[in-house]
């Protein structure tokens, strides 16, 4: 039988307990792999037209991209980590709102970005993970995913999985095209991941992270294809780590990402500092 945080998750509800068992599953028994594939889900969106043009023309990945990806990784962790309904959490989803408030983004557009939250660490897990989520995780984490969405607005969203899946494919199909702000937005994100490495070993983790990328995606940034023995190489790794932590001790404290200092904020941080400054002052959508 399951033991630790698997027998809670598979003792809970996953259309009532969807938060608990996000937080469950993501920061005790997968917080590496979450953090790593919700960073290719960054790269995912800029694939879309519409997305990137608005990233590029804010130019906030070009000025600040180091502290642009810090406080959007940490608006999501103070609502999967404090909890929704918490202060912190009401308040990292207000700062959201207000940021979004200030451009005229369409349903569809909110819906791709809060889907690729949902499917990239599904799709990560599927290949590299050191077990597979339970039916329970994957519904929870569309459960968590629809509740976000109506706290900010967002209509429209699929009752399951699969539903979510074939809408995500669809848009991709769709809209997923070369152009110039998508390949200027995807570098300078490319860039900053780059420059947390040796410089040495840069040229080597840019082509290590393109070889991540699925092809439309490569092809909507107008990146060439990587060597193909990259890509074995890393699937190999990804599989020995997984069989390496399948046969170690289970993590006793969640990894809060949260709580981990930041290059942008190395002494920690408030609420109110994340995103761009003037939030107070402007109107937010209502959070219901």
């Amino acid at each position: 039988m399951p033991g630790g945080v698997l027998a809670e998750i598979l003792a809970l509800d996953p259309v009532k307990d969807y938060a608990r068992i996000s937080f469950l599953s993501t920061n005790c028994d997968f917080p590496w792999d979450v953090e790593q594939s919700l960073s290719l889900a960054f790269f995912k969106t800029y694939g879309i037209p519409s997305i990137s043009a608005l990233l590029d023309r804010t130019g906030e990945f070009r000025e600040r991209p180091q502290k642009r990806y810090d406080d959007t990784k940490l608006i999501l962790a103070e609502l999967l980590d404090s909890g929704l309904d918490s202060d912190r959490g009401r308040e990292a989803n207000r700062r959201m709102n207000r940021m979004h408030g200030r451009y005229a983004i369409t349903n569809d557009d909110y819906l791709y970005v809060l889907s690729t939250l949902v499917l990239e660490p599904i799709r990560w897990n599927r290949r590299w993970g050191w077990r597979r989520y339970t039916e329970s995780e994957t519904r929870a984490s569309l459960e968590y995913m629809r509740e976000v969405a109506r706290r900010m607005n967002v209509r429209d969203v699929p009752q399951t999985v699969d539903a979510l899946e074939r809408w995500s494919a669809g848009y991709e199909h769709a809209q997923f095209r070369f152009t110039e702000s998508n390949r200027r937005v995807a570098d300078q994100t490319l860039g900053l991941f780059v420059s947390w490495y040796p410089r040495p070993l840069r040229p080597l983790v840019r082509t290590a992270i393109i070889s991540l990328l699925e092809r439309p995606l490569r092809d909507a940034f107008g990146y060439p294809d990587p060597p193909p023995l990259l890509g074995g190489m890393i699937d190999i790794a990804m599989r020995a780590r997984a069989g390496i932590l399948r046969v170690m001790p289970r993590r006793r404290e969640p990894r809060l990402i949260s709580r981990i200092p930041t290059r942008t904020y190395p002494r920690g941080y408030s609420v109110s500092e994340l995103g761009v400054d003037g939030l107070e002052t402007e109107p937010a959508a209502p959070i219901r």
